[in-house]
């Protein structure tokens, strides 16, 4: 699917910039245009900025996704989420990080959620990137507690896993 949203860019790369970054941090653009994340705008000149692109370039974006129906069905209803992994270990709770060998491999987040759950522990969060958006794919499961050595143990040895980091 984002291949094709993109292969409508294609022709535009400093458009393409603007529709990742929109997609990547889960920004929606609304009926007037305006990319947002809720009801709170987001400045087209800070995206362009931070995209060394020109704020035209946002506008002239941002207007050619409410004019195709197919995108404007995807961006009105993307929305971000609350990502645990860099304050969990602040109060308290476990970060387990997957690096797999493939990513498009099936069934590893059902063989880690199966270990971690082996061990009492319960998931409070789990996010696997997308192998599209970036480079070097990881699964991220924030618990309950702190993670056993005997639990890295384990999942070091789930066929798919290449290398696993703990927070």
């Amino acid at each position: 699917m984002w291949r094709e949203i993109l292969a409508k860019f294609k022709r535009y790369p400093a458009q393409e910039k603007v529709v990742r970054l929109v997609l990547e941090r889960g920004f929606q653009v609304n009926e007037r245009g305006r990319v947002v994340s809720g009801g709170i705008d987001i400045p087209h000149a800070q995206i362009a900025k931070e995209l060394d692109v020109d704020r035209r370039v946002v506008d002239t974006t941002a207007t050619a996704i409410v004019e195709d129906e197919e995108l404007w069905k995807i961006f009105k209803n993307v929305r971000s989420m609350t990502f645990l992994a860099d304050v969990a270990p602040v109060v308290g709770l476990g970060v387990i990080e997957i690096t797999p060998v493939d990513a498009s491999q099936t069934g590893l987040l059902g063989e880690v959620a199966s270990a971690v759950a082996g061990y009492g522990l319960s998931i409070r969060q789990a996010v696997s990137d997308d192998p599209f958006f970036v480079e070097q794919p990881k699964l991220t499961i924030i618990t309950e507690a702190k993670i056993p050595g005997e639990l890295v143990r384990l999942l070091m040895d789930i066929n798919g896993v290449r290398r696993v980091t703990v927070y």
